[in-house]
């Protein structure tokens, strides 16, 4: 069964707002262009090789918790293609981070994303933080792989300039990435335009010092400056920026109509009726410097969601109005859970809510596209042994937190993680990958961890070596620093000022285990941090001392200064590392192994003891 109430109300929208609908006959061809423009948008963000759908995902139908296929790129392929043929008037875009998350990152460098993105040929395809994850070259790796078909996707970002003679731009500026691109859709011609964010690239991922990262805002009014001296008037930004970014960036501009964004992983529509919270409307309707209306979209994460807008134009080629559905994306089979064991939905029941789906526009149920899914399958066989080996058992869920406190509850869906994020102790999942830091570590007397570089929660069960890989998806190796007390304590506040002062990655909070803090955001930078303790091989606490020096584990990314940690760059760069050569989700491979069977921490062991929000409320245990 395929859910397609909102192609039909899309249809009936373009027709209403054109003269005629395009039958495809000759009879036609003198209609086109004749009237307002009303553009049609699909598009998704943020896939990060998720390829395969998440089994077993709870939404609540009717009160009920049940278990669902979500996701998984195959119906993002035929959910396309069917709006594709069905809708007139239609882009197809990518808003950024295709790649690294998941093992088929890991052991195919992109090439899978690549094929898989090719079963859908994006319009254009915005560059994301983390394409740069590999540098430059790693990039371009993924483009050669991305363009090396029949699609020749336009890859876009204005505010990105390699220097000529690197990967990017062996012989033009341009070889690689473009400002923009034009495309005609009903006999008018539309620009898009790429903005990637600036400072999160450059501190979060690895770009080469040469590759330079524009203002967004900057940038963005220059393209859009272009086009209009080029005659385009339609003009569509395709972000990865993140969701406040793009209102703020609405703000500031002139001459956008619409903003079609990724970075923040931001669902946005009425999720109410599955359990699912949101961020606000879909689409967001704003406005831009002139005063004209900009509609804003993004379609969460994970090849889960799909996003659809209708624009209508006006005739002076402002935005009259806009509307539009992100649905989340489901098979057709359904299980819960009785007296602790699941149960698959018996026929009747399946037909029943298959048809209460039909009457959800916030659902999408569809079945895999079969050229994407053999694809998929060639690159799934390859790997499926290899991941599926069980390495460990998880008796309880290692919820994912960013920030102690934060609004957004990273593991929805996860048992046991429903007000994880109001929690003081923060990030289970990151409190565990430290552990699995200093365990590694013959030397490290404790080990740190940003938020940011764990990618998903860790629920109860069973552990296998996929559980490592998408937690810690990316290239890492764990070095260690000789490090004074009173630079720990500079490090530490370093990462919170990060996010909290300097506008940059939430990613950057710090995670550590052997080390202990009370933390007040409400203080300004300087005194967040108090009664920070060490743990002795003993298990005993003492406060840290400034002058002493310790040995500490951590990655290589932060080691070098990013993600705002600039004292442990300095650390680096004064000499005072040890290169482990040890890639860090190994080293959560091997604790897995070694411990058999994992809990959560004492609370005691916990890197935040005491937390106090930035509004001044203390969190509770």
């Amino acid at each position: 069964m395929r859910h397609t109430q909102w192609t039909v109300l899309t249809l009936l929208a373009t027709c209403v707002s054109l003269a005629a609908c395009n039958s495809g006959s000759d009879d036609d061809d003198e209609q086109v262009g004749t009237d307002p423009l009303v553009l049609n948008i699909a598009h998704i963000n943020d896939h990060h090789s998720n390829l395969e759908p998440f089994a077993g995902t709870v939404m609540e139908f009717n009160g009920q918790q049940t278990m669902v296929e979500l996701g998984g790129f195959p119906r993002i392929t035929r959910l396309f293609a069917e709006a594709e043929a069905q809708t007139p008037n239609l882009l197809k875009l990518h808003a950024g981070d295709a790649i690294t998350g998941t093992l088929y990152y890991t052991f195919y460098q992109g090439e899978a994303d690549a094929d898989l993105m090719n079963t859908v040929c994006f319009d254009a395809f915005a560059l994301g933080n983390h394409e740069f994850d590999g540098g430059d070259e790693g990039l371009v790796t993924f483009l050669d792989y991305l363009n090396s078909g029949a699609c020749d996707t336009p890859v876009l970002a204005a505010n990105v300039k390699p220097e000529i003679g690197t990967p990017l731009a062996p012989s033009a500026q341009d070889d690689y990435i473009k400002p923009y691109v034009i495309k005609e859709v009903d006999g008018v011609r539309v620009g898009i335009v790429g903005i990637d964010i600036t400072g999160k690239t450059q501190n979060s991922s690895r770009p080469l010092p040469t590759t330079v990262f524009e203002n967004e805002v900057t940038a963005a009014q220059n393209a859009i400056d272009e086009l209009q001296a080029d005659n385009v008037e339609h003009i569509v930004l395709l972000t990865h920026q993140g969701y406040e970014n793009d209102k703020a960036m609405a703000a500031q501009l002139s001459g956008v109509d619409v903003i079609i964004g990724g970075d923040s992983h931001t669902l946005l529509g009425d999720f109410q009726s599955v359990g699912f919270s949101s961020a606000g409307p879909y689409p967001t309707v704003t406005s831009n410097r002139d005063g004209d209306t900009v509609c804003i979209g993004q379609a969460w994460e994970y090849s889960k969601v799909f996003g659809r807008m209708t624009v209508n134009f006006e005739a002076d080629g402002s935005v009259a109005s806009c509307e539009g559905q992100a649905s989340l994306v489901i098979g057709d089979s359904f299980s819960r859970t009785v007296d602790g064991t699941e149960v698959v939905l018996s026929g009747t029941e399946t037909t029943e809510l298959l048809a209460q789906l039909d009457t959800m526009p916030e659902i999408v149920v569809v079945q895999p596209d079969p050229q994407a899914q053999a694809i998929l399958e060639q690159y799934k066989g390859q790997i499926d042994d290899k991941k599926a080996e069980q390495i460990g058992t998880a008796l309880d869920s290692f919820c994912l937190v960013r920030v102690p406190g934060e609004a957004t509850n990273r593991s929805a869906g996860t048992p046991g993680c429903e007000d994880a994020n109001q929690l003081a102790r923060g990030s289970d999942a990151a409190q565990l990958v430290a552990e699995a830091f200093l365990d590694a570590s013959l030397r490290a007397d404790f080990a740190l961890q940003n938020a940011g570089g764990v990618r998903v929660p860790m629920p109860a069960g069973e552990i296998t070596f996929n559980t490592a890989a998408i937690m810690l998806p990316f290239t890492n190796v764990l070095v260690e620093l000789d490090i004074t007390g009173a630079e720990v304590a500079a490090a530490l506040e370093d990462a919170v000022a990060n996010h909290l002062d300097d506008i940059g990655s939430d990613g950057s909070q710090p995670y550590a285990a052997g080390l202990r803090w009370d933390l007040d955001m409400s203080q300004a930078r300087g005194n967040r941090f108090s009664n920070v303790q060490v743990r002795s091989e003993e298990g005993s606490w003492t406060a840290i001392d400034p002058a002493q020096t310790y040995v500490m584990v951590t990655n290589d990314f932060i080691a070098e200064g990013r993600d705002g940690y600039d004292t442990l760059g300095l650390v680096t760069a004064d000499g005072r590392n040890v290169n482990t050569f040890l890639l860090y989700t190994q080293s959560l491979v091997d604790y897995f192994s070694k411990m058999g069977t994992v809990g959560l921490p004492l609370r005691s062991d916990y890197s935040h003891q005491q937390v106090i929000d930035p509004d001044g409320n203390l969190l509770r245990d």
